[in-house]
């Protein structure tokens, strides 16, 4: 079966059939109905590899993330994924595991595939690989690092506007002993949170003890690890903000070790909302980030910084989302 039974079926030309095939904007919403019926009918299944040497373009692009055990990032890919077959566009998904040697693996993965772009959703990336997608003019869109130059997007949440919100919510409640856990120090997101909190504490003029602060992991048992630490070091604090919910998690789950109760004890506050914190005993107090738009923002930047005509590639977008409090069961009062 070939592109011209399909047109006749559909009473189209061929060009019809490969615009919308490609996902043209060309074609109205009727006739792209009328092929995608005859598609189906013919069980017609083009062959990308050949429409990419005609075209110059994959219709693929890559997706970059750090932890694909994070729940944060199976819902970016959901959304990223979703707005890519809206385009009529596929998508190749790579799990770094914050491993700089693995993300090298899968940059060459990406150019062996002939990606159209790639959005780097992690927080670190080597000048040098920015470097070798420049010299091939293939768009990138990066999260929380780097800047908006030609054929380079940048979109990057508001780490310290969602901190300062969480300390000034729980020295509202009272608390003043607030320990922190922070994610890997390697990475920029986790270098910019904890700032964050330092900031955060000297406007409320607190002053932190050094083991009120630990470094986790991102994951659940470095934020179980880093609240033990805190607890048999010295004084026990009355809120703990983690860098994210999965660290968060792990503090709860090392609160409950020691006998401690949340919130009556102990205040926890997480970081990203993942679908699961609503569900937790209790439930976690956190800082929503907006993972659909940010995925589908991220998407379209690539999409529209496919190289024009002129060879000249547009200069990148900027977007910056704004995290959001949610206040449930976690939280309370400090102790008296």
């Amino acid at each position: 079966m070939n592109i011209t039974a399909v047109a006749k079926r559909a009473n189209v030309s061929t060009a019809t059939v490969s615009r919308t095939i490609n996902g043209s904007a060309n074609v109205s919403p009727e006739t792209a109905a009328r092929v995608r019926q005859a598609v189906e009918a013919l069980a017609f299944y083009p062959n990308t590899n050949a429409r990419a040497l005609g075209s110059g373009r994959s219709s693929l692009y890559g997706l970059i993330i750090s932890d694909i055990t994070n729940p944060f990032f199976p819902e970016l890919v959901r959304a990223f994924e979703d707005v890519a077959v809206e385009h009529g566009q596929e998508v190749l998904i790579a799990n770094t595991n914050y491993d700089p040697r693995r993300m090298e693996t899968c940059i060459t993965r990406m150019l062996q595939r002939k990606v159209d772009g790639v959005a780097i959703m992690t927080s670190e990336m080597d000048e040098r690989l920015i470097d070798v997608f420049s010299r091939r003019q293939i768009p990138l869109v990066f999260m929380d690092t780097g800047r908006s130059a030609p054929g380079i997007s940048c979109v990057s949440m508001n780490y310290p506007a969602g901190v300062l919100a969480a300390i000034d919510y729980l020295t509202s409640l009272g608390h003043r002993r607030i320990a922190f856990i922070s994610g890997p120090m390697s990475l920029t997101s986790a270098r910019l949170r904890f700032t964050a909190f330092a900031d955060g504490l000297r406007q409320h003029q607190i002053f932190s003890q050094p083991h009120m602060t630990q470094e986790g992991n991102h994951r659940v048992d470095g934020g179980h690890a880093a609240m033990c630490r805190i607890l048999v070091s010295g004084a026990r604090p009355t809120a703990v903000l983690c860098s994210n919910d999965l660290t968060a998690i792990g503090a709860m789950g090392a609160l409950f070790d020691h006998g401690l109760r949340i919130p009556d004890d102990i205040s926890v506050v997480g970081y990203d909302d993942i679908q699961i914190s609503a569900f937790t005993n209790p439930a976690l107090t956190t800082l929503r980030l907006p993972r659909t738009e940010l995925a589908a923002v991220a998407f379209r930047s690539l999409y529209n910084a496919r190289m024009p005509a002129n060879g000249s590639p547009r200069h990148g977008d900027e977007h910056v989302f704004e995290p959001k409090l949610i206040i449930r069961q976690s939280t309370g009062p400090a102790p008296a």
